[in-house]
């Protein structure tokens, strides 16, 4: 292996690990102040907002919001579901019999 590659591979481990590392360093032996422990419960569900509406809501290339799609119509029934249960294997049945179902008829 070539010495550019190795640096290269190495600093990207480093460039990948400080900003992870550093927070948990430096913040692990003080108190958090409650509403910075308040904003970052949010964070999960941002990110998930943000990976799973954009595939509920748009089709093609460019991208745009498509109305009759098997997967916006299943969702608000599964969501329901799942906030009524607090059952993730339900969840995941009653999802995908209704995705089963709506791409029958959608």
């Amino acid at each position: 292996m070539r010495s550019e590659i190795l640096l290269i591979i190495i600093g990207m481990g480093v460039v990948t690990y400080l900003p992870r590392c550093l927070p948990l360093f430096l913040l692990s032996r003080r108190p958090l102040p409650p509403w910075l422990i308040d904003w970052l419960d949010f964070i999960p569900a941002a990110i998930l907002s943000a990976l799973v509406l954009p595939a509920i809501m748009t089709a093609g290339e460019p991208r745009h919001i498509e109305l009759f799609r098997p997967e916006l119509w299943v969702t608000f029934p599964t969501l329901f579901f799942a906030l009524k249960t607090k059952s993730l294997a339900g969840t995941v049945v009653i999802g995908m019999g209704l995705y089963w179902l709506a791409s029958l008829f959608i």
